[in-house]
């Protein structure tokens, strides 16, 4: 039997997260404030910046599917043209860097 050791927080924080965001609020005052690791909050945030409010709500919800071309554009973005992987995923609407770290090997 396995056991999951991620901790899941649950809508009502990530609402109260992107109110933080939303008044300009950093990840690291964020993270102090609600009691979450400043590593999950900065990617809460990235997903803020991404998709907005409702993108970082649905966090958790489904796994997002994005088009070849939505592909390649952010892929080479960030390979061809040195661009931030948060400013990529904010410019093509990519809601988690995994998915931006697997197309950039």
């Amino acid at each position: 039997m396995s056991i999951g050791l991620r901790c899941r927080h649950d809508r009502s924080v990530r609402e109260l997260a992107a109110g933080m965001f939303g008044e300009g609020r950093g990840y690291k005052s964020v993270a102090r404030s609600l009691g979450i690791p400043a590593e999950a909050v900065r990617k809460w945030q990235q997903t803020y910046r991404a998709t907005g409010r409702d993108g970082l709500l649905k966090m958790g919800e489904k796994h997002s599917r994005y088009d070849f071309e939505t592909k390649v554009a952010a892929a080479r973005a960030v390979v061809d043209d040195g661009m931030a992987k948060p400013e990529a995923m904010e410019r093509f609407g990519i809601a988690s860097a995994t998915p931006l770290k697997q197309w950039c090997r």
